[in-house]
């Protein structure tokens, strides 16, 4: 499965836990930055990673920041995309169930390393349900 992930410095620690962790299990990983703690603006990576979502270059994309929400908004903007800032493993699994979310985004101020490995495994793994989510979904896409 090949993914997407970007972070501005808040999240730039974070991140490369996660790449690490993701690339040892076998998972193709394209990295779009950030690339150091030096700051940097959240909307150019989120841009990044969204677009690779948004043209089905990639399955699943993952935005870290200092909380997550800047990014949240701003690769939601895009078409196709259906970012979820999780806090919790639960709120994880309902927003690939119902949602069917492809962008995760993850809150580095809030979120442990164990916890951030927990919730790709999770968004990663978990399928979408379907059924009235889709139709639902469906009008989420509507302009």
């Amino acid at each position: 499965m090949k993914l997407a992930i970007g972070c501005d410095h808040g999240g730039f620690l974070l991140k490369q836990e996660v790449v690490s962790y993701l690339k040892e299990k076998g998972y193709d990983v394209i990295d779009c930055g950030c690339d150091s703690l030096d700051s940097v603006d959240y909307p150019v990576y989120a841009k990044k990673v969204s677009n690779y979502v948004s043209n089905n270059e990639v399955t699943f994309g993952i935005l870290i920041c200092t909380t997550g929400i800047g990014m949240s908004i701003c690769a939601n903007k895009f078409k196709g995309v259906r970012a979820a800032l999780v806090s919790n493993e639960d709120c994880c699994m309902m927003t690939r169930m119902h949602n069917n979310s492809n962008v995760l985004c993850i809150g580095a101020k809030y979120t442990t390393k164990e916890q951030a490995f927990k919730y790709c495994d999770i968004f990663l793994n978990t399928n979408f349900e379907g059924g009235r989510h889709l139709r639902r979904v469906e009008q989420i896409e509507e302009r």
